[in-house]
């Protein structure tokens, strides 16, 4: 919206008469409050139409027109700014939406939605996270785009170990690719194995290896992020990491994952033994996916979104407002470089 309004031109007044200053506004209120065209202004004034172009530029340089955006009710630039300026975002999405983290799933779901139908314009080869409640409602919520607008879509990490898993990570990308064209690639193996040989043994089945080769032609990631207390969904599945994983893994100061790569609270890769057991892509892969986009939200999940954005695991968050007045109030420790990347 902008208002023509005379302010206190001090020293820009030097130079000009009153007269000019008078003509200056008067223009400006003809073009901005009227809605007149310049050709009208030019004719009513007598005043010629480049005249009349300069006068409408001088008056924004000088401050009698100011431009202000009035923010609509539910909308959160204020807070997507302060997120993107303080972790390095590319991007955030806060979503007006309050409640208990279940009842977050739907509205983050329809939010990244929405993000991924405006972004994505065609030629992208998107990697995408097994098992993450937010990213199935997302896909669900997605209408099918009229052209192909992703080449490929390809599963980033195994199901967990029960087959119900595999199934909903089918699903999810099934999904995807028929909402936006793309050839769909699974993962056929489990996300974690019992032992270091049998991981190693499946990892040099063709079948597997010819999904890990794509890994590295990402150019978006869809990703969900994993506290250390699973979520309900994930409880119910019957893919709840062992308690003596559990424990190894809060030992070393874990507070969530990414793709099953656990990370302290600042972010920093966990190095134990589990890794050598995960079927699913690098920390060095995943940090050279040109846009990692992960929806998450809720008080569960707050310290492992801050420790992603810390780490520079993501650069595109879309959360709830909460999360986000949290994230943005929570103090960084001098040492920590928001958005650096990993090692």
């Amino acid at each position: 919206m902008s208002e023509a309004r005379t302010p206190d031109l001090g020293a820009w007044h030097f130079g000009q008469s009153d007269d000019q200053i008078r003509l200056m506004t008067k223009i400006a209120r003809m073009y901005h409050e009227r809605g007149m065209r310049q050709r009208q202004i030019s004719e009513e004034l007598h005043v010629s139409q480049p005249r009349v172009s300069r006068l409408l530029k001088r008056a924004v340089e000088v401050g009698i027109v100011r431009t202000t955006v009035a923010v609509p009710s539910g909308v959160h630039s204020d807070l997507e700014d302060s997120l993107e300026r303080r972790f390095g975002l590319r991007e955030a999405v806060v979503v007006d939406a309050v409640g208990s983290d279940d009842a977050l799933t739907l509205p983050l779901g329809a939010a990244t939605a929405s993000y991924l139908e405006a972004t994505l314009t065609g030629g992208d080869t998107v990697g995408i996270s097994s098992w993450s409640a937010t990213l199935l409602a997302a896909v669900e919520c997605m209408r099918p785009a009229r052209t192909t607008v992703v080449d490929t879509v390809v599963q980033v990490v195994g199901g967990v170990g029960d087959p119900r898993v595999q199934v909903q990570a089918n699903r999810l990308i099934a999904t995807f690719a028929q909402c936006t064209g793309a050839h769909p690639v699974f993962m056929p193996a489990p996300g974690m194995l019992a032992t270091v040989a049998a991981r190693d043994s499946l990892m040099g089945d063709p079948a597997v290896t010819r999904v890990m080769d794509l890994w590295p032609r990402l150019t978006l990631a869809l990703l969900g992020i994993g506290s250390l207390e699973p979520s309900p969904l994930l409880r119910d599945s019957g893919n709840v990491m062992a308690h003596a994983d559990q424990q190894l893994l809060r030992d070393a100061g874990a507070v969530g994952d990414i793709c099953l790569r656990f990370f302290d609270a600042d972010g920093r890769p966990i190095d134990s033994a589990i890794n050598e057991r995960v079927i699913g892509i690098s920390a060095e892969h995943l940090l050279a996916v040109p846009r990692r986009v992960a929806a998450a939200g809720g008080e569960r999940k707050r310290a492992a979104i801050r420790a992603a954005l810390l780490g520079g695991w993501i650069n595109v968050l879309i959360t709830d407002v909460e999360s986000a007045k949290a994230l943005v109030g929570a103090s960084i420790d001098k040492d920590s470089t928001p958005g650096r990347r990993l090692p």
